[in-house]
């Protein structure tokens, strides 16, 4: 196959390029580099069978040649980024989902859309099923990124059901693992340069607020048997195991070693209390459970973040 993948230098989407090339396929990574990184790519300088668009998906786009899907990874993901570029993130998920889509439709190709569990807001049901509609408010400092995702929910199935376009949407829970950005505001990330760093690790709320933590490796093996063999309903991906944030900053701070305490400040407006899939969907229809444990993955991420120690990544924004 030859699939673009926008959003191709980012955490997920540079993992999501080595999976399908790996697998022998073709690559158009599309990325303008606001929050990807240049350095997730590198690796793949010489690959015959990997190009890039330096472009912002959310502008017309243009692309030679057959395609045999477009998949669709182009987003700030974390609140740190959406909340310091709003408007870009409302923009990627409405005219970026329509253009991405416009050539899918162009070139009779599957189209994936990576859509997250913030669509689910701060649920009242728990855990939450793809048939919860959720509950965000639209107006709230998160809703640039929860309603940008819903948007483009809306707008995939939109052409799937007039245009045809064979469609896929994964809904992905709090993913984690090396190529994350330092101090990019996910609590994974924080808390593990933050312990190397030997600062306090911080807290917002009392920390009994839970997440399903899912490695990256075991996510992005979802996405490919989601992509290869889901249908247009979405689906969850994600690691049903529900962690405590104040269970993680433990777990962190026994295996980096840190002498850092733990802290705590008031939590943001609209944070969710609580996050769990069902992933009732991806083990029947894909056969598809993660199989990382968590503290193995936290240890896996924190061996990445050592080698960004005193590079200017481990500071920078």
């Amino acid at each position: 196959m030859k699939v673009l993948i926008t959003g191709a230098a980012g955490f997920l989407g540079s993992h999501l390029t080595d999976r399908f090339l790996a697998d022998g396929h073709s690559v158009i990574g599309v990325d303008n580099f606001i929050t990807g990184h240049p350095e997730n790519i590198a690796h793949l300088a010489g690959n015959n069978r990997f190009s890039l668009m330096r472009h912002n998906i959310s502008d017309y786009t243009s692309v030679d040649g057959p395609l045999d899907g477009v998949l669709h990874f182009a987003s700030p993901a974390s609140p740190v980024d959406y909340l310091e570029h709003p408007i870009q993130t409302l923009k990627v998920g409405s005219l970026g989902t329509h253009n991405a889509l416009g050539i899918a439709l162009a070139k009779k190709a599957r189209f994936f859309l990576a859509s997250t569990s913030e669509v689910y807001g701060d649920p009242l049901v728990h855990p939450q099923p793809e048939s919860y509609w959720g509950n965000v408010n639209p107006i709230g400092p998160r809703g640039v990124y929860d309603e940008a995702k819903r948007f483009a929910e809306a707008m995939t199935m939109a052409y799937h059901r007039f245009h045809g376009v064979d469609t896929r949407i994964v809904r992905i829970f709090n993913t984690y693992g090396p190529r994350m950005r330092p101090r990019d505001g996910r609590v994974v990330s924080n808390f593990i340069v933050q312990a190397l760093n030997n600062e306090p690790l911080t807290i917002y709320g009392d920390g009994s607020q839970t997440r399903s933590f899912c490695f990256v490796d075991d996510e992005i093996d979802g996405i490919y048997r989601l992509f290869n063999n889901g249908d247009s309903a979405p689906t969850n991906i994600g690691n049903p195991v529900e962690y405590t944030v104040k269970q993680l900053a433990e777990i962190v701070v026994e295996l980096t070693g840190t002498p850092s305490p733990i802290v705590y400040k008031p939590l943001p407006e609209d944070d969710p209390k609580v996050r769990q899939p069902d992933i009732t969907r991806a083990r029947t229809m894909l056969g598809w459970e993660p199989k990382v444990d968590v503290r193995e993955g936290v240890r896996r991420t924190i061996e990445f973040f050592r080698t960004l120690v005193g590079s200017p990544r481990m500071t920078a924004r």
